[in-house]
């Protein structure tokens, strides 16, 4: 079991949880997770947290090859009504928000966040390590490699399941010099590599395990499903929850996903199985 410190609220993981996604952005590559109002982000908050949501990941910034890189003003100007909002409203629930700036993790969390969800791991702002630090809240380390403009450039001559546990145990030395307590790693499915290299990592994904931390798997609804099975991310429900099954199966802790319900029937299915 992993136990985290959220702003001196424990978040215990005796089993594994779904973190749902709600996207503050016109143009993230699944459009049933984009919400562009406040009300129409507590209506999905309010359902996913009924389904069966741990954690409720708000993000103002897309990712997708091509998208439009935001700063942190105008990212703050996106997720922070919808933060109070959700925090407001739901006090009960655990909040993460999806950014790479310290400025936006530092107010994110002064407004309602809990946990700190970066795509970087901390290489696209010098400051994030020590700003997470002193917030005293868990941190999501993902794997990526190059800049915000770079990182979905791949490379296919690695050893890519030995490259990440290299690149997640200089990290964890990185975080725990910085102060940082509760340290959780992702993947970063569809980040810097191929489809052949993300299916390799789920394949691998118990040597992870290795590194005595929770592994948050974030596969949902992504290229690797409706590319390998020649369909749409709106079509990819099915090969997502498929993929979650696999995940858990091999340790996944979190599942971030965008259909909350149905991580929830993997999770517990599994359950039985392990």
């Amino acid at each position: 079991m992993y136990t985290l410190n959220c702003k001196g609220r424990l978040l215990k993981i005796a089993q594994p949880v779904v973190m749902g996604i709600i996207n503050i952005t016109p143009d993230s590559f699944y459009s049933g997770s984009r919400r562009f109002t406040v009300d129409s982000a507590l209506q999905m908050a309010e359902l996913m947290l009924r389904d069966g949501a741990t954690i409720l990941d708000i993000g103002g910034q897309s990712t997708r090859p091509g998208s439009k890189l935001l700063t942190a003003e105008e990212e703050m100007e996106r997720v922070l009504p919808v933060l109070e909002a959700i925090s407001n409203r739901f006090p009960e629930s655990f909040l993460s928000v999806d950014t790479y700036y310290a400025s936006v993790a530092r107010a994110a969390v002064e407004t309602g966040a809990a946990i700190i969800n970066d795509i970087s791991g901390g290489s696209f702002d010098a400051n994030m390590l020590t700003t997470v630090a002193g917030l005293r809240v868990p941190y999501v380390c993902m794997h990526v490699k190059g800049t915000a403009d770079t990182m979905h450039q791949t490379q296919t001559e690695i050893d890519i399941t030995r490259e990440m546990l290299d690149y997640f145990i200089a990290k964890k030395q990185k975080c725990k010099e910085a102060g940082i307590v509760d340290l959780i790693i992702d993947p970063g499915f569809g980040f810097s590599k191929t489809i052949a290299q993300n299916f390799e990592i789920l394949k691998n994904l118990e040597l992870f395990s290795m590194l005595q931390k929770p592994v948050l798997l974030g596969v949902s609804r992504k290229s690797s499903i409706y590319k390998t099975l020649g369909i749409s991310p709106e079509e990819a429900l099915n090969g997502t929850t498929v993929l979650h099954t696999a995940g858990l199966l091999k340790g996944a802790s979190i599942l971030r996903v965008h259909d909350v319900k149905e991580a929830m029937e993997a999770v517990k299915l599994t359950q039985y199985l392990r």
